[in-house]
């Protein structure tokens, strides 16, 4: 039988799963390779990266596919159209084989080095650590839609959440497993966790700026579709069939 060490180093059970949408960001793939491999190695768990390919137009996935040779934990999946970043992290889920999910951006202004302190702030009882940028090293028209479309998304959905744009997030497999996938999805992962009747926190993370390539979203994008979809928040909030809704064995029937 293998030793609990080994099991925890099988690569074919890694504890974690990184997941990265990948759209035009062939000059930050290796750094972020490299950034992701310095932060989990010292925690001495397994892991794989599944770095997911929206159909980029420059050579993100012939960096990818060179990359595989260098890191054993890399899996490259294409799809077969560019979808989004909300079909990215579904399609991310969907083939993780770790019990704990990570998510962060490709373009290198989410910091790796947060996450062992965010994976140490998962404890039993949450389903989820989420980012909260601090000082955002983004543009002020791009910290101003920010402001405004969590205000009206708090008000809306009635789930306080800091920073729903911010893609660095521990979150639990097992919570995430019934999540509705469409195109937005990854804005209002937290909502759904709480109408689902899990718990997360949040925790103040490193932002940095963009030192290569160019952002994908714009104030067209992002908020005004946003807005759009806390009305299918309320509506869902109102059906919704709770995740934690079976009782466990040993207290069925009590």
């Amino acid at each position: 039988m293998a030793s609990i060490n080994q099991r925890r180093m099988d690569p074919a059970h890694p504890e974690y799963s990184v997941v990265l949408p990948i759209f035009n960001e062939a000059d930050n793939i290796p750094a972020l390779l490299e950034e992701i491999r310095a932060a989990l190695l010292p925690l001495g768990k397994s892991w794989e990266v599944l770095a997911i390919d929206d159909c980029s137009r420059d050579h993100s996935l012939e960096v990818l596919r060179h990359q595989c040779s260098k890191y054993g934990e890399l899996r490259v999946l294409r799809h077969r159209m560019n979808c989004g970043q909300s079909a990215a992290f579904a399609t991310g889920l969907a083939h993780a084989r770790g019990s704990i999910i990570i998510t962060l951006d490709s373009d290198r202004q989410n910091d790796p080095a947060d996450l062992p302190r965010m994976l140490a702030t998962l404890t039993p009882e949450l389903a989820a650590v989420l980012g909260v940028r601090r000082r955002r090293e983004d543009t002020g028209v791009r910290r101003w839609s920010s402001r405004l479309a969590n205000w009206y998304r708090d008000i809306l959905t009635g789930v306080p959440v800091r920073d729903a744009g911010c893609f660095l997030r521990v979150m639990r497999r097992e919570a995430l497993l019934e999540l509705p996938v469409f195109n937005g999805l990854h804005r209002f992962v937290p909502t759904l966790l709480s109408y689902q009747g899990y718990r997360f926190t949040e925790l103040e993370v490193n932002h940095r700026p963009r030192v290569a390539g160019k952002s994908n979203y714009g104030i067209g994008n992002r908020l005004w579709r946003g807005i759009r979809d806390c009305f299918a928040m309320r509506w869902y909030r109102a059906r919704v069939i709770p995740a934690q809704r079976v009782l466990p064995e040993d207290t069925a029937g009590a």
